[in-house]
Order: structure tokens, then sequence, then C-alpha cells
């Protein structure tokens, strides 16, 4: 199983895909069929795996940073991979030398912010945590990137289309309405269950959080070895503390008060614990508390679990005829709404900043780069056009999930896939699900300790938030 500590993250790690030698040999003699225009057969396309004139329609010079290096640092999940894949492009395209440095999700973290504090620009740009955006703002860290965004020299926006890229992940990666990030993948927090079990029972994906509740406790039959439902358990800012949030303000929580204080012990913040706390001790496995996603996925695919929440692109999980039982029996929904009448998905993703501590040419080449991997282009060839086995479901433009072929793969993980998904991107995520503030590293430790507390039964949930209110304050104070 996979190490938890390697996956710390809001975001999931995907499946190994295979390595750029070995793809070379594969399609070297096939024609790849994709978006007319935007992919080509080799025999005709200018690069290696996309049509690079597509790219040189923008109205900008992709080679003025030619013969600069630079290294950037990612996380070792599917999505990173077939960008690395592709990387051949970029250079054919721009004469930059681009390495990818895989780093596991529960490291790249304190490398960026180690990176970044002292100035070294040993990353140009890394996969970054959006939580982390406002710790490297205040710090003066990364750049802004509206005056690359605004000019015609670096971008040219009717190409590139910033605005196509997910108004949720834009906006979870800009502080006061200016851009740090730009997305690559991502994620929103979906319902899902077992679509042959619900059947059966005669029930129906989940309306509300009492309805998830009554649907666990009556699929639940741990005597058959089926648990009604699971969460996140696993102690982290990117674990247990990715799934309460969204639980917290569905319950009608507020992380500031009118003063601008943190408050983490409302009695909203109780109910939601309570309910939180409640569902997994009496209808989750034995030992949820120290399960993170891929723990979930497993079990859901090995039909152990009825229904759970949590990143839609598990489904590459639940999904794996290598290891799923349950294939043709999935079924998938939006968040349940809360007793707020709110459904709050988590908003998770990972972008691109530039490193501050950059010379201007390696600035200018990393810009490049960030523009050329969240591109339109680049999109399709590191999803549903890429020729191996493993297809992207984060694609961060809103114009990819609407093409036939990128549809055609993602229909195939089960019943409403797509329209949970993109309904969830489109009106359920809440760039505040989570306090966004400089000090999110030890606040959101701070929680994840609470929860997790309270979940095995070491406090209750009013005393667990109690002391991570006095906790809290005296991090703020200081």
């Amino acid at each position: 199983m996979t190490n938890r500590k390697d996956q710390e993250t809001g975001g999931h790690a995907a499946p190994r895909v295979t390595r750029r030698t070995a793809l070379k040999a594969a399609v070297s003699g096939a024609a790849l069929l994709a978006a007319p225009g935007i992919f080509a057969s080799r025999a005709h396309a200018d690069g290696e795996f996309m049509e690079l004139a597509t790219m040189r329609e923008a109205k900008i010079d992709w080679r003025q940073a030619a013969g600069a290096t630079i290294t950037v640092g990612v996380i070792p999940a599917g999505y990173f991979q077939n960008l690395d894949t592709v990387l051949p492009d970029f250079k054919e395209l721009t004469g930059i030398d681009v390495r990818l440095e895989m780093t596991p999700p529960g490291q790249i973290r304190q490398k960026a912010v180690l990176d970044l504090s002292s100035k070294t620009g040993t990353w140009a740009t890394h996969a970054a945590d959006p939580m982390f955006y406002d710790l490297y703002v205040i710090n003066g860290w990364v750049e802004p990137l509206d005056k690359y965004l605004s000019n015609a020299s670096l971008t040219d926006n009717d190409w590139f289309q910033y605005e196509d890229i997910l108004a949720g992940w834009r906006g979870a990666t800009s502080v006061d309405g200016i851009p740090y990030g730009i997305p690559y993948d991502g994620e929103a927090t979906i319902q899902v269950y077992r679509k042959d079990v619900f059947d059966r029972l005669g029930l129906k994906a989940a309306e509300t959080f009492d309805e998830f509740s009554s649907n666990a406790a009556a699929a639940h039959d741990p005597d058959n070895r089926l648990w009604g439902t699971a969460l996140r358990g696993f102690r982290g800012a990117g674990q247990n503390m990715y799934i309460y949030p969204s639980i917290f303000k569905a319950f009608g929580g507020q992380w500031f008060d009118d003063s601008g204080k943190v408050v983490v012990n409302s009695p909203e913040a109780v109910a939601a614990l309570q309910w939180y706390v409640s569902l997994l001790n009496n209808y989750a496995p034995p030992g949820v508390e120290n399960w993170n996603w891929p723990d979930i996925a497993d079990a859901f695919g090995q039909g152990t679990v009825a229904s759970y929440i949590d990143a839609h692109g598990s489904a590459a999980v639940i999904t794996n005829p290598e290891k799923s039982k349950v294939i043709g029996k999935i079924g998938f929904a939006r968040w349940p709404k809360g007793p707020s009448g709110k459904r709050v998905t988590s908003i998770w993703n990972w972008s691109f900043p530039i490193n501050a501590a950059l010379s201007e040419k390696d600035k200018v080449a990393t810009w490049l780069f960030i523009q050329w991997a969240a591109s339109k282009e680049t999109q399709v060839a590191t999803s549903y056009a890429f020729p191996g086995a493993y297809k992207r479901t984060g694609a961060n433009r809103t114009s990819v999930w609407e093409l036939d072929e990128y549809r055609d793969v993602l229909g195939a993980a089960g019943d409403n896939f797509i329209a949970a998904a993109t309904t969830s991107f489109a009106e359920d995520t809440d760039v505040e699900w989570r306090p966004r503030l400089p000090q999110w590293p030890a606040v959101g430790d701070t929680m994840a300790t609470a929860i997790q507390a309270s979940l095995v039964g070491q406090a209750s949930v009013v005393d667990a938030l109690n002391e991570a209110q006095r906790k809290i304050d005296s991090i703020l104070k200081g």
C-alpha cells in the first residue's frame, strides 16, 4: 500500500506510467488520433507528441529565453509523469532545457519553503500547494503573475486564454485578486457510491448530510465485509483537514469572525466535527482514523466500502482493471448539502508560481514553461491524447472538459461522473473553504490533531476544538 507520509496532499498521486523511452518505441509507427490541429500523426507532427505549429500561432517569441536551463519540482504522480514524457516538445519549441525533479508530496512543501526562503533559486517553479500562497506572497518569495499575463511580449491571451482555466482554481492560486500561480492539474471532492448496492437497497445518492448518514447506515453490513462509508481520517492538513473544512462550511461555519479573528470552536464547528466523528465511528471500517485517500479508494475498489467522498481523481484507482472488483458498479454525485443548505467541495490543484529569486532570463524561461504546460494543447497532450496508459482526470480547462474525446475517456469511470465533477467545479467550489493565511501550515496541523483526537476518543469534540483554539490563538499572536 502507498506510504501515507508520501500522500499528505489534498491532491492524489496517480498510477505510474510508461516512461519516455518506452513510449517513443510504442508510438513511433502509429498515428495518434486526437483533436484536429492539436495532434497529428507522428509522420507529420512538428513535435514528438503534439503539433507545435498551433503553439507558434501565439504572437510571442517562444525562443526569447533559448539556452536557459531550469529545474521544476513536482510530485511523482501520473499527471506530472505525462508532462515529463511530452517535455521534449517544449525544448523543441523554445530551446529551453527543463528538468522535472520528482519529490514526494510529504516533502515538496518543505523543500519549496526552504528554497524560496533561502533565495537559492534551485527550483524555478514547483507544484505548489494553493494553501501556501499567502505565506509565499507576504514574504515576497514568488512573482505576481498579472504582469506576465498582461505583457504582450510574453503572453498572447487570445491564444493562452487564461480565463478558460477553471475559475475556482484560479481563485485558489490568487491572493487579493492577483494571480501568483497558474493551475496545471486539480480536482473537486465528489460523492462516490456502489450503484449496485444502492439499487438493491432502494437508495439514491445523498442530497443532504442526513441522507448520506442514512445511506451509510442502510448499506452497513460489516458481518459480510461491507462498511457503510469512509472519509479520510489520517491526521494532516491535507488529510482529515482536507475533508473536514467542507463539512464545517456546509454547516454554516466561518473561519473568521467580524473582527478578523480565526475561530475554530464555534457552534457550527462543534456540530460539523460531531457529524464527522459519529459517521466514521458508526459506519466506517476499523482503523479509518489512519486512512488516507489511497486506502479508501483501495477498499472501495475491493468492494468493502459502500460510499465515500473524496477527490474525483480517485476514479483512476477504483476503475483500474488490475485492482478493482467494482468496475461497472459505480455511481458519482456532488457533495451533499449541509444543514446550511450549501454544498462545499474542496478545491485542490497543483499550480506553478515563479521563484522571485531567479534572474530575469530564467523568470522569462519559467513563464514560458508554465504557459506551455497550462495551455490547452499540452493539457490535451497529457490527458486523453496521451499515448500511454494513464489518462489524466484533472485537466485545468473548461474547454478541454467539453471535448468529446475527453468526455469519452472520462465517461467510462461510472454513472454521472462527468456531470458530478463539472457541476462541482462550477457551482460548489469555495476558495475560502480552508482559512487562507500565512500561518496555514501550523494552523492546519493543529486542526488536524484536534480532529483525530476526537475521532479516536482521546478528547471530546468540544474539548478538542477548544484546545485547538487556544493553540491557534498562540500561533497567530506569535
